[in-house]
């Protein structure tokens, strides 16, 4: 029986990765926005496309808004 970490659905950018990007982020407790950086860069690591780095820079700057504010954001 193949395993969901076996498989990619909607392309191959994450498939000859040494360590899947969703193990690396879950094992380290990285949570959404960080656990975004590391996928973006990894997909820039392995196409070069620039907007991955863009990506990856707006959840680094989330991050940091949400430090500088002391707080989170929360469903009301």
């Amino acid at each position: 029986m193949e395993k969901p970490t076996d498989k990619q659905v909607g392309g191959d950018h994450y498939k000859n990765c040494s360590i899947q990007p969703v193990v690396y982020i879950e094992s380290n407790k990285l949570g959404f926005l960080m656990g975004n950086v590391v996928k973006y860069v990894t997909r820039y690591s392995v196409n070069s496309n620039v907007q991955d780095l863009e990506k990856a820079k707006h959840y680094i700057e989330l991050q940091l808004q949400l430090l500088e504010e002391g707080t989170s954001w929360e469903i009301i």
